[in-house]
């Protein structure tokens, strides 16, 4: 049971990254935009977020 239980968590791991990588160009996108209105509030925003997600990629890419 115990390796099905970590097959199952592996394969939901997979399924996540398009989802990551769609959520990282959401924000890069949103970060460029900040970057040309001259936000500085929304850049560190981005900055944040995108270093959250990029936590996660690599998180999901270690656990295969």
């Amino acid at each position: 049971m115990k390796y099905v239980m970590e097959a199952l968590r592996r394969q939901e791991a997979k399924e996540k990254i398009p989802v990551i990588r769609m959520e990282i160009d959401y924000e890069l996108v949103t970060l460029y935009d900040a970057l040309q209105a001259d936000d500085h509030v929304q850049v560190i925003k981005s900055k944040e977020r995108l270093k959250q997600l990029r936590k996660q990629m690599i998180e999901i890419e270690n656990e295969e």
